[in-house]
């Protein structure tokens, strides 16, 4: 996996765009971020996935994903370690990042309506 198989990735899911933030590229839908590329360094990515598919990630691939520091990781933002993934992996967990900050938009949206 490089930077750019992940860009690929990420950019094949409907109405994602690119933007950038905080030094690094990052995707997203409706304005949410789902994926970045290249942090900590570009040797890494990360992707904000339900809590209980990181656990299954991190279980089952414990050199190619690993929880982010601090309230972040607890929150599902999951490291991952490209040189120790494939596309194939990855494609479906990028997939299942975008769902959840679509999900998450909508819940907030309904949680918390705008005034008018």
């Amino acid at each position: 996996m490089t930077p750019n198989i992940l860009r690929k990735i990420a950019l094949s899911i409907p109405d994602a765009t690119e933007g950038f933030h905080m030094g690094h590229p990052n995707f997203r839908i409706n304005g949410k971020i789902f994926a970045t590329m290249c942090s900590p360094d570009d040797r890494w990515g990360m992707v904000k996935v339900p809590i209980a598919l990181q656990r299954k990630l991190i279980k089952s691939k414990p050199a190619g994903f690993v929880p982010a520091s601090g309230a972040w990781g607890k929150q599902g933002s999951t490291l991952v370690l490209l040189a120790k993934v494939d596309a194939a992996t990855l494609q479906p967990v990028i997939k299942a990042a975008a769902q959840n900050a679509v999900v998450k938009k909508a819940w907030r949206t309904q949680a918390h309506p705008r005034s008018l």
